[in-house]
Formats: structure tokens, C-alpha cells, sequence
């Protein structure tokens, strides 16, 4: 077992800077703290009328007003992004509207576990300074800060981008991006103010606004997913989505998240609801067979269920025979459930979700067991073309017949099946120990295992947790995509697109990981794909590190997990399973985790090491079965977790 002692020892000196102590360049404390807007010093926002009236580069390019409208950034617009709730500058266009950091003092007050600011550079590069945190106790911390450029950045980090950009000239063609960075904080004190960063000569760095991530309650994940794409969908007018989810945790009060990623325009919810299902629509919950290393058993009561033996008859993935006792009903029986709890939205049935950002609902009383599945539903009133998406779920949801069809216990109305989850993001329930979150590529989404059977590896861990006592049964979060990477975008995080595999693992970091509520470990599977996609063990080791460092500094446990044999597949060449040989020797003999998961060792076949165990192959030599994800759950010590 591996400590990452220094990543604990760096958290430290970044959180406890005595107040006497002030980095060579940032300024000494002279006047006093002030709100942001106090220190607006720049015109980035003009009106499509008027564009002299702003100049954000310095070159009399600004944000089109227009363009930040029809994305529904107006004005003192609460806008959520990567979990915190911001506040976008209500000002006129032309008017002030941020500011060029250079070692500014700003009121800022809360307690949280990061510092969240909506930033752009006008650089031509990535803009870079060092700041500071002052909290209630006097202590200050350091922080650094990077601002992509709104020209040339990344789009797979982007809050928000905009198809043009105004100039004295008038309108000219081009992507322009906002973004959202974050910096940790130490949750277990309140921020009395921020120091904006200082870089040397003119770093172009533009603050919008910021603010301290919360999590009052706090909350726990009980189900997550993480959005692959932003596909098209319908078109659907007037439908009701009801979408099947599977809590990993219990609670007696939940609300729920939906997150616009990725999208150019906001998207109306019109109502939700959320209840139980049915017990005839729920396929028979497994698990791991067998104790496993952190296993203790409950007290007396329920034998938890054991895993079902596959069906050879069946190949894998597919979906179960209808005549079968345990069969997945009809999408009227699978459609229904218990009395639909309506959600709020500050109050309001419904909520409009700007561009790239989230919306949290109300909390609601409703009593969810562990293990449950839930159906959440949510009325689209207008008419729908695109939304971000999940896009194997390996579990079927459906789509009603026009009109709002939430409040329905039955599930006559919804006709039409749907294999992925739109638009929803996350369950949580009040309370409880906190999450896991499992971020992976198709092996962590459970690609080919029985659809609607929740027998995907997140899903057996959770399982695991549940019926044991020596550990906390914490929320398991899956936040795998199918083909996603650790270094390179399968899709580039902006516009309609078929692409399906995500932006990779560095760049959803953040919105996957961090800003998932009261996470407390990251389990990172993934770099096969990176390989059979030509890339190097570097580009996978290099990434892998990265992630273990940006979880150290939030104090985020991190375990990492070996890549597993992929021998069979025709991209699995002798150069592949070279270059995964040398990224799991890495993976085990280096220091860049709290905790190595040997699942190469648990997987592959004893007499072919290249390859899995044949038990355990779905059949297509890269993902495993049932009975190989199931084996995948046994093998984490959950003490570790």
C-alpha cells in the first residue's frame, strides 16, 4: 500500500501560510477588501450595436451581448458551473463588467472545499498568476490560477463558448470562450477575502466572477454519470423523459442535478418528479459471490444476493429473454413505479439551465433504500434537437407521448426506449459518509454487461459496500465513459457531434471528480484507449500523474488501477501490450498513488498473461462479462477505499 505523504505535507503548507508571511510579488495588505464589481476595470461586453463600446483584448474585440443572451448568460444571472453558484456581472453592455487581476483585494465569504472563477485570457496564451486566500482565522494560503485564452483556447474546458465576437468593424465568425477554473480550499474554515493573482507584465487574466464552492448539508452522491457528448436528440416537442437510475446509497431526503454541458443554448425543464420503482421493473440486484479483502459481514438479517451464473445461451450484453422469470418487463411495467415526488427549483416547478451550466432541484422528503432503482422524470416543454448525454447506460429509459407526463405512476404513456441518460447528472441523499467516484473509460461504464441488470463493476462495489460493516458504505459514483481517454478528447467538448468517447480525463477532471458532493476517494481506470489509439506510455503515465497530484492538493484520496489484457482485440498489438506492461509497472512500483488496484492481476488468464481469463471475456477480448466485472469489485480492499 502506497502514502502519498508529500501531497499531504504540500496541502499543508499551502493551507497554513502564517499571516506575516507574503510571497515576493503579490502586494502587502494596504486597503481594505471590496466587492469584485468594486474593482471592475474593464469593458468586455458590448452590445451588437454599439461594439466600440468595449474593448477586451485591447484590440476593440469584445464579448457580443447578443451571443451571451442566447446562451442564457444575462445580466446578474445566477449561473452554476462545476458545482458552485456564481453571479454573472449585471451590467449594461459597455459598462465595466471585469477586472485584469493584478493583486486585487475582494470580499469574498463562505465555507467549501474550492474557489471557483469565471476567467478568460486576452493573452494569446494561457494566462498564469499566484494569488492569495485569507481566512476567518488569519491564516492565508497561496493559490495559482490559469486563465486558456478566449480565442485559442481549449473548448474541452470551456463554461460557455460564443459562435462571434464584435470589433469596431462589426461582427466577425469565431469561437470565443469563458471558463471556469478552481482552486482548493480548506473546507473545515470560512474565506473572509481573496487576493486576485499577480503575473509579471501584462497578463491579460480578465476576472467575471467568483466564488466559494458549498456543500452545507452536506450532501452524498447516490448515482452520478458523466456526460460523453453532446448528441443529437429527436427532434422531441412537448415530451416527458423518464430516466432509470440505481442509488448506490440511502437517504431520507434527495434532490437532484442536471447539467447542460456542452451545449451553445439553454435548455427549459418544464417539471420533475422522482420516484421508487416498481419492484416488477427492477431486474435481480448482484453481487460479488464470496467474502473479499475489507469484507465484514452485517448483522444478522437479509443474505445479501449473490451473483447469478451467465447465461451461455445469451450472448453477452444482450438483453434478456422476455419469458425469463427475471426478465426485464415492457416499457409500460418497467416505466412504472411509486407515487412521483414533484422537485422544485427555488421554489418554481421548473428551471431554465443556461449553456454549460447545472441546476440543483429543491430538496424533497422521500425515503430511498439503498440499492434502489429510481425513476426521475422531467417534462421538456419546448422542442428539443440536442442534449448532452450519456450515451451507453447499458439500462433502458423512456420517452412519452407528447405532453407532461411526470406525475404518472403508470407507465402507459412512455412508448419510446432510450439506452442513454440525457441531461441528468446526479442523485443525491442527504447526509451520509460520502463518495467514491470511479472515473474510467467502457470498462467502468460496463460496456456488454446485461443491460438493465446494474451488474457493472461500480455497481457489485457498491453492493459489496452495503453488505459489509468494517468500512463505511459510501456513495459509488460512475463516472466512466465508453472510448474515453486520460489524454486526448474524443470529442472536442463543443458543438452537435455523434462523438461519443468524451473530453479526456484531465479535462473533466474537475466537473466528474471534484465538484461531485462530499467525494472523498477517485478510483482512475482508464489509458488502455490512449494505447490503442497510438498513443505513448508517457502520454498515459504523465496524465495519470497529473490526476493524482490536482486529487492530492484537494485532499481526494486517489487510488490507481492497472490497465487490463486486451490480447485478441486486432489493436492490441505486441507495441500496445508493450507500452501497457511498462504503464502498469508504473502504476505498481511508483509513489504517485495512495493505493495500487491490481486488476491486470485479477483479470488476466494464468497461462496467457496477455490475455483474460476466459471466465471472465465477454467475448470480444477487451471488456470483461458479468462475472469478470463482478470479479473486478472483488478485488478492491474496500479498507483502501
Amino acid at each position: 500500500m502506497r502514502r502519498r505523504t508529500w501531497a499531504f505535507a504540500l496541502l499543508a503548507a499551502l493551507l497554513l501560510v502564517p499571516q506575516s508571511a507574503v510571497r515576493a510579488g503579490v502586494h502587502a495588505p494596504s486597503a481594505p477588501p471590496v466587492p469584485l464589481e468594486s474593482h471592475f476595470d474593464n469593458r468586455g461586453i458590448s452590445a451588437d450595436a454599439h461594439p466600440a463600446a468595449a474593448d477586451l483584448d485591447g484590440k476593440g474585440a469584445s464579448l457580443p451581448a447578443s451571443a451571451l443572451a442566447a446562451a442564457g448568460w444575462t445580466p446578474g444571472r445566477a449561473l452554476t458551473v462545476h458545482g458552485t453558484r456564481l453571479t454573472w456581472p449585471a451590467t449594461a453592455p459597455g459598462s465595466p463588467d471585469n477586472v485584469l487581476a493584478d493583486g486585487q483585494r475582494v470580499t469574498v465569504s463562505g465555507r467549501g472545499d474550492a474557489l471557483t472563477f469565471l476567467v478568460t485570457s486576452t493573452a494569446g496564451h494561457t494566462a498564469r498568476g499566484t494569488g492569495e486566500i485569507t481566512y476567518a482565522d488569519g491564516t492565508r494560503a497561496r493559490y495559482g490560477l490559469a486563465a486558456p485564452d478566449w480565442r485559442r483556447g481549449s473548448l474541452a474546458t470551456k463554461a460557455v463558448a460564443l459562435p462571434h465576437v464584435n470589433t469596431p468593424a462589426g461582427r466577425r465568425t469565431a469561437r470565443a470562450r469563458v471558463y471556469a477554473a478552481t482552486v482548493p480550499l480548506d473546507p473545515a474554515r470560512p474565506v473572509t477575502s481573496v487576493r486576485l493573482p499577480v503575473a509579471s507584465g501584462h497578463s491579460g487574466l480578465h476576472v467575471f466572477a467568483l466564488a466559494v464552492r458549498a456543500n452545507p448539508l452536506p450532501w452524498t452522491g447516490t448515482w452520478a454519470t458523466a456526460h460523453s457528448g453532446l448528441p443529437a436528440e429527436g427532434p422531441w416537442t412537448d415530451r416527458t423523459l423518464r430516466l432509470v437510475v440505481h442509488a448506490s446509497t440511502g437517504g431520507t431526503r434527495v434532490r437532484l442535478r442536471f447539467d447542460n454541458t456542452f451545449a451553445g443554448t439553454p435548455v427549459r425543464i418544464g417539471a420533475a418528479t422522482v420516484a421508487l420503482r416498481a419492484e416488477s421493473g427492477r431486474a435481480r440486484e448482484t453481487t460479488a459471490a464470496g467474502a473479499a479483502p475489507g469484507d465484514s459481514p452485517r448483522p444478522p438479517g437479509p443474505t445479501p444476493p449473490v451473483t447469478a451464473p451467465p447465461d451461455p445461451a445469451r450472448p453477452p450484453g444482450a438483453a434478456p429473454d422476455p419469458a425469463a422469470p427475471d426478465a426485464a418487463p415492457s416499457s409500460a411495467g418497467a416505466a412504472a413505479g411509486g407515487v412521483p415526488v414533484p422537485v422544485s427549483f427555488g421554489g418554481a416547478a421548473g428551471v431554465e439551465i443556461p449553456a454549460g451550466t447545472s441546476a440543483v432541484s429543491d430538496p424533497i422528503g422521500l425515503t430511498v433504500p439503498a440499492g434502489a432503482d429510481l425513476l426521475v422524470s422531467f417534462h421538456l416543454p419546448g422542442t428539443v434537437t440536442a442534449l448532452p448525454t450519456h450515451r451507453f447506460a447499458s439500462q433502458r429509459s423512456y420517452v412519452s407521448a407528447p405532453g407532461d407526463h411526470t406525475a404518472d405512476r403508470a407507465g402507459a404513456a412512455y412508448a419510446s426506449v432510450i439506452t442513454g441518460w440525457p441531461l441528468l447528472a446526479g442523485v443525491d441523499v442527504a447526509g451520509g459518509p460520502g463518495s467514491v467516484v470511479l472515473l474510467g473509460d467502457s470498462i467502468t461504464d460496463g460496456y456488454l454487461s446485461t443491460t438493465d441488470a446494474n451488474r457493472r463493476w461500480p455497481d457489485v462495489l457498491a453492493a459489496r459496500l452495503r453488505g459489509q460493516r468494517a468500512v463505511p458504505a459510501y456513495g459509488v459514483l460512475n463516472a466512466g465513459i465508453a472510448g474515453n481517454r486520460v489524454a486526448a478528447d474524443g470529442y472536442a467538448g463543443d458543438g452537435v457531434s455523434p462523438a461519443s468517447s468524451g473530453v479526456s480525463a484531465l479535462a473533466r477532471l474537475e466537473r466528474d471528480v471534484f465538484a461531485q458532493p462530499s467525494v472523498r476517494t477517485v478510483v482512475v481506470f482508464e489509458g488502455i484507449n490512449d494505447l490503442l489509439r497510438g498513443g505513448t506510455s508517457d502520454d498515459v503515465t504523465d496524465g495519470l500523474r497529473e490526476i493524482a497530484e490536482r486529487a492530492g492538493a484537494r485532499g481526494v484520496r486517489v487510488l490507481g488501477a492497472t490497465l487490463l489484457p486486451c490480447a485478441g482485440d486486432r489493436r492490441c498489438t505486441p507495441r500496445v501490450q508493450e507500452r501497457r506492461e511498462k504503464v502498469n509497472a508504473w502504476i505498481r512500483d511508483g509513489d504517485a498513488f495512495d493505493a495500487v488496484l491490481d486488476f491486470d492481476a485479477a483479470l488476466r488468464d494464468p497461462a496467457a498473461p496477455s490475455r483474460l481469463l476466459p471466465a471472465y471475456d465477454s467475448g470480444d477480448r477487451l471488456h470483461p462479462s458479468d462475472a469478470g466485472y463482478a470479479a473486478l469489485a472483488g478485488a478492491v480492499d474496500l479498507r483502501e477505499l
